[in-house]
């Protein structure tokens, strides 16, 4: 059983990719950077526990939040559902498939057959549009090769995987209601929204002030990591290649910026814009400096992005103290 006529979206980052194409079934097409604006996808966070090799450094805010924020801004029904059933698991979406209905599932990646480089992370989002008696159909990001199948067996292990960011089998689905969205309204609204949040985090390891105490961590990183050369180079892949778009998101936010401001025309996204385009190239020379970090344990480049990470905190800070106005 596959779903006719499907139109996938061509994505970097797993969960517009997959929300993006539920949303092409409703006929709303709408570019990668738009869907990560509207979704108010701009965070930050340092996350380090006793039980991870290294930390975690993220730069969007908590799974699951930023098709909640697209499907409101849209005027969207989502509907979202968790089993603890396998089995329950899979009738479910099959009777939505069947219905002819995309269905986005919510996963740890490293059960999925066609990545290549497989590791855990249960915050992974792929939409299925189709399954046979063997393997499932489903869309996940240009990196992974779009349209991919993966076994029945190996999804149902990668949806009810336990651990950081996972859920009980959850899937989702997007659904038109009787109001119209108007896009400029929505974008401005979620700009707001994105830094009002922002610029409140709950705990100092988010947002700008994670930002600045990430610039001190990670000289403590560097003295007690048990393998410098391998942890500071996946977390350069992570921030530059790991479905953020480059640059740990800010390109995509930069590109949502600029895209709209040729809409709405308010100053304060042009000036917006601008600091991003330059944010972003400083992201970029953090994940080029833990290469080095990686080829060439060499503490000064540790140095270097701690104070590159101090800049990019104020930056993002008074940026967003700018489209909070708007």
């Amino acid at each position: 059983m596959e779903i006719e006529n499907l139109k996938p979206f061509d994505g970097q980052h797993c969960e517009t990719t997959a929300t993006g194409t539920l949303l092409r079934q409703l006929g709303i097409e709408l570019s990668e950077p738009m869907l990560f604006g509207l979704g108010e996808g701009l965070g930050f966070i340092f996350w380090n526990m006793k039980s991870m090799n290294f930390p975690f450094i993220g730069g969007r805010i908590k799974t699951d939040y930023l098709t909640q924020n697209i499907a409101k801004n849209l005027n969207l029904e989502l509907t979202v559902k968790e089993t603890v059933s396998t089995q329950k698991a899979w009738n479910n979406i099959k009777q939505l498939i069947d219905s002819g209905q995309i269905v986005g599932l919510k996963l740890d990646c490293f059960y999925l057959e066609y990545f290549s480089k497989p590791i855990h992370f249960a915050g992974h989002y792929v939409a299925i549009y189709g399954y046979d008696h063997h393997d499932a159909f489903l869309v996940d990001t240009i990196q992974q090769g779009g349209k991919v199948k993966t076994s029945l067996q190996s999804l149902a292990l990668a949806r009810a995987e336990k651990g950081p960011m996972s859920s009980k089998n959850l899937y989702y689905t997007l659904s038109k209601t009787d109001k119209n969205f108007d896009l400029k309204t929505a974008i401005t609204q979620a700009i707001k929204n994105n830094a009002t949040d922002y610029l409140n985090p709950p705990i100092t390891n988010m947002s700008y002030q994670g930002i600045l105490k990430t610039s001190t961590e990670i000289m403590k990183w560097f003295h007690v990591s048990k393998d410098i050369e391998n942890d500071f180079r996946t977390s350069a892949m992570m921030m530059e290649k790991a479905g953020t778009g480059g640059a740990l998101f800010r390109n995509l936010y930069r590109d949502f910026l600029k895209e709209s401001y040729e809409l709405v025309k308010i100053e304060q996204i042009k000036i917006g814009y601008e600091a991003f385009s330059e944010i972003a190239e400083l992201w970029t020379a953090i994940s080029q400096l833990f290469e080095k970090v990686s080829q060439t344990k060499d503490f000064s480049y540790i140095q270097q992005a701690s104070e590159i990470l101090k800049k990019i905190s104020d930056k993002e800070k008074k940026t967003m103290q700018t489209l909070a106005t708007i």
